[in-house]
């Protein structure tokens, strides 16, 4: 990709800096990316570098991660990142805009879509549905992961090494990513970028409230929305996927094969093959026309 297209930007909400990453022109139909749980702004630059050609992709590093700020509140719920999100959207002068969203991210994404539906040209929701954040395997997962998860490692092939654990099926690309752009060197030890004990916590304390209940959402949302699964996917079932499409017929959902819950980073040319066939059935005028209007 150009570096030239690649930017960096900051904005602020609840005395906190948050970072995000600009890839393509500015004067492209404007596509804003959210991550996942203990993810990153990066984690999206080889879904942007596939759309940069015609979109300009915008990723935020959300509180707690990447160079973002932590929150010493430990406010690590969507309340708190939607604000967030609408401090970006509002600093950009995004009017229209494609939102996509991975795992918590897709949380985040569902919750603006429900307050801010004339905003939005499309939703594109990654491996995330009712239900999925409470009571499925891979958030029964997830959370053995947040409680057995080291502070520090002593080098950097023991962390890439836990990662490697983690996420047996991503590809090396992603894993090089991961490493790079979530851990760094201090003092002689291989640290977490992000707030892992304050994420940890949040996560193993949230009430049902906390995690949202996106049934009411997913029956309401108004845009065009792709939900993209994981073929072999612990977290989103194909059978939840499929009621998604049944209660609001605006949803089209795609199941991605030899994916799991983290579908662009096991998958990447298949994802990125099938979220641009969708961006390209979109034909929202004023999204087309792009640029900060």
């Amino acid at each position: 990709m150009n570096e030239s297209l690649v930017r960096e930007g900051w904005v602020e909400n609840d005395g906190l800096r948050l970072r995000y990453i600009e890839w393509g022109d500015r004067d492209a139909p404007p596509i804003v990316m959210l991550h996942g749980l203990r993810s990153y702004a990066h984690t999206w630059e080889p879904v942007a570098a596939s759309l940069s050609d015609r979109y300009r992709s915008i990723a935020l590093d959300q509180r707690g991660r990447g160079a973002s700020d932590w929150d010493l509140e430990r406010d690590y719920y969507a309340a708190a990142y939607v604000r967030d999100l609408e401090v970006l959207v509002d600093a950009l002068a995004l009017k229209r805009f494609v939102l996509v969203g991975h795992s918590m991210g897709g949380t985040n994404a569902f919750v603006y879509a429900n307050a801010h539906p004339q905003r939005l040209a499309g939703l594109v929701i990654e491996d995330m549905g009712p239900g999925a954040s409470v009571d499925s395997g891979g958030a029964s997962r997830i959370k053995r992961e947040l409680q057995t998860t080291p502070d520090w490692f002593a080098s950097w092939d023991e962390a890439r090494a836990f990662w490697r654990r983690q996420r047996p099926n991503i590809s090396e690309v992603a894993l090089d990513s991961r490493v790079m752009h979530s851990l760094k060197e201090y003092n002689g030890k291989i640290v977490w970028r992000h707030d892992g004990a304050g994420i940890a916590a949040a996560r193993l304390a949230a009430t049902p409230d906390q995690l949202v209940d996106l049934w009411p959402i997913a029956r309401r949302l108004t845009a065009p929305t792709l939900v993209l699964r994981g073929g072999d996917s612990d977290f989103l079932s194909a059978a939840v996927a499929e009621e998604m499409t049944i209660s609001n017929p605006r949803i089209r959902a795609v199941s991605i094969p030899g994916a799991t819950h983290y579908v662009h980073d096991d998958q990447l040319a298949s994802f990125n093959e099938a979220l641009t066939a969708w961006l390209d059935t979109l034909a929202d005028a004023s999204w087309l026309e792009g640029g900060d209007r």
